[in-house]
């Protein structure tokens, strides 16, 4: 075990000390909050399926509660300059920035993420803040539309409350990402976690409080989907929901804030192709190609699982990657040598091994890995794995399995591999890799999918838009698209008094 390792196994123990100590509760109208009585959980490591401490289980009447806080603290938030939030989001962006360490490790050792992706996780999270932040002042600007005899113009405003309901892939990164604008918009809002990963989330209602944020702006409510997400989807306070996490929990989503009419924005499951021309960059792709799947233990809504390759290039593409495949460094997810670390819960463990014996049964072979890890103690890894000889029509090809598996295709020409990478439910993102010009256009027209990177891997421009299509979702983050999900917009006509009124009854 390495001296490194072992430096941040003690730093990570230090800093997670107190959520082993004590219950990690709610936050709630500024204060934390563990009811009388009230149920707990362990929250286990993916490493060694350890605790590392217990989570209060949140119900309906602590919903409530945040709710109502959040619905309380929205006038006052909402009349706040512009300005004034931009120095408090940057206040907030500070703390990140100054507790980047402690954010990486308690990350890493919660969710399983190697540290190497972690360690940028605080100044990722601050940089989205300071994006949002430096907008607040003019979110509420709109358009001027004129006329000859009338001028229109549009306004935003906050639309009030809101539920954000983050996953347990990437919790840290995903909650920055939609709670930065939702404050900078004006909103107030009730965050709920994954269960499997909340501890990042506890400390940003922690930071919340320490940047000056008022109490019932940031609320946080632990628990189950089945209780304390169903009520957040209803509770008539809250106006929007920004929901990240899988096709079948946001279809009951939008079953369960359909009466109070709720705003959703839905980012949902995925099954991305990504697309290797023989014209492509050979090293390049082969990069992307391992990047896309293999990082983040392969636990990425925007992981590239579907791979065709073009025939002519298949044998050779699929021998380098195989060969890269088998030298990727599985292991502690603190060691930074560790490319891959153990998926975030034994269950999720189970489902991954599902599609090993499915690949078997479906006629796929495995040409890399297909096995659960077990020299490495008792946490969930898994060897990274690669199908071969598969078709568009198998499972391996057709479901979200969410874990560091690619399924392989070869394809003749543009057109069929087009064609095999549309056939499937999902839109979320697309990749290509051609040096072709005509074909990159062709494709990014072609493509059905929210978002298509061509010759690139999964690039972040913040200002950009973020989100997919068919059943990977509804709606768009990033930039401008996110003040249009948190805030209402309201034409104004102001008639310049020269117009004729229609008249009648005189």
């Amino acid at each position: 075990m390495s001296e490194v390792l072992l430096n941040n196994q003690a730093l990570a123990a230090r800093y997670l000390q107190r959520f082993r100590e004590q219950v990690t509760g709610h936050f709630i109208n500024g204060r934390w909050l563990i009811p009388d009585a009230a149920a707990s959980f362990d929250n286990l490591t993916p490493i060694d399926n350890s605790s590392l401490g217990r989570v209060s289980v949140g119900t309906q009447a602590e919903a409530d509660q945040a709710c109502e806080a959040a619905s309380a603290a929205f006038p006052a938030w909402r009349d706040l300059a512009g300005s004034e939030r931009r120095k408090l989001l940057h206040k907030f962006a500070d703390l990140l920035v100054a507790r980047a360490e402690e954010i990486a490790l308690v990350e890493s050792s919660d969710c399983g993420q190697p540290l190497r992706f972690m360690k940028q996780a605080a100044l990722r999270g601050a940089e989205n803040f300071r994006f949002f932040a430096d907008k607040a002042a003019e979110a509420k600007d709109g358009l001027a539309l004129m006329q000859a005899e009338h001028t229109n113009f549009t306004v935003r405003s906050p639309i009030g409350p809101v539920a954000v309901i983050t996953p347990w892939n990437t919790p840290f990164m995903l909650a920055t990402w939609k709670i930065a604008p939702a404050l900078a918009a004006g909103c107030t809002l009730v965050h709920k976690p994954a269960e499997f990963s909340p501890l990042s989330a506890a400390l940003l209602a922690e930071i919340s409080q320490e940047a000056g944020l008022p109490a019932g702006v940031w609320n946080l409510v632990n628990g189950f989907g089945e209780s304390v997400g169903k009520r957040l989807t209803e509770h008539p306070a809250i106006k929007a929901v920004a929901f990240v996490g899988e096709t079948v929990t946001g279809s009951h989503i939008m079953a369960q804030a359909a009466p109070t009419l709720k705003r959703l924005h839905l980012e949902l499951g995925g099954k991305n192709p990504v697309l290797v021309f023989e014209d492509a960059d050979f090293e390049r792709a082969l990069d992307a190609v391992v990047f896309m799947i293999y990082s983040l233990n392969g636990q990425r809504c925007t992981s590239s699982s579907r791979l065709f390759i073009q025939e002519s290039i298949s044998e050779r593409f699929l021998a380098a990657l195989s060969e890269r495949v088998r030298h990727l460094k599985v292991g502690h997810p603190l060691d930074p040598a560790t490319e891959v670390g153990p998926l975030i819960h034994s269950s999720h463990l189970q489902k991954v091994m599902s599609y090993m014996d499915a690949a078997r049964e479906e006629g796929a072979s495995i040409a890399v890995g297909g096995r659960r890890l077990t020299s490495l103690g008792k946490g969930n890894y898994v060897q990274p794995t690669l199908f071969t000889e598969a078709t568009n029509q198998m499972k391996i090809a057709r479901e979200e399995i969410f874990g560091p598996v690619l399924t392989a295709i070869s394809f003749k020409d543009e057109a069929e591999g087009v064609s095999l990478a549309n056939a499937t439910p999902y839109g979320l993102a697309a990749y290509a890799w051609t040096n072709d010009q005509g074909r990159a256009m062709r494709l990014a027209h072609q493509l059905e999918a929210g978002m298509v990177w061509i010759n690139s891997e999964n690039n972040r421009n913040l200002p950009s838009p973020f989100g997919g299509v068919k059943m990977s979702g509804i709606g768009r983050d990033g930039g401008d698209y996110s003040f249009e999900f948190y805030m209402e917009t309201k034409n104004v006509c102001l008639a310049h008094g020269t117009h004729p009124v229609p008249v009648l009854g005189r």
